[in-house]
């Protein structure tokens, strides 16, 4: 897919020279960036579930058994 940016000539120029040592293109280190920024938010995400899943495991009681009706519970 090609993607059209408006980005200042002056970094551009800027971030050819760092492609340049760098052995690579400017359009291969945004490519690059790109990729990683899906992969480490995927990863980010993966990680907030395990967290949120480990907490559910630790924190959570067991209830006992359900001995009761919700009539039970609004009885007056």
């Amino acid at each position: 897919m090609n993607i059209t940016l408006n980005i200042d000539e002056d970094i551009v120029k800027k971030v050819r020279k760092i492609a340049i040592d760098k052995d690579t293109t400017l359009t291969a280190m945004v490519r690059d960036y790109l990729t990683w920024l899906a992969d480490s938010d995927a990863a980010e995400r993966r990680e907030r579930i395990r967290l949120l899943e480990d907490s559910f495991a630790r924190l959570s009681r067991g209830m006992g058994q359900r001995d009761w009706t919700r009539e039970d519970l609004h009885a007056r």
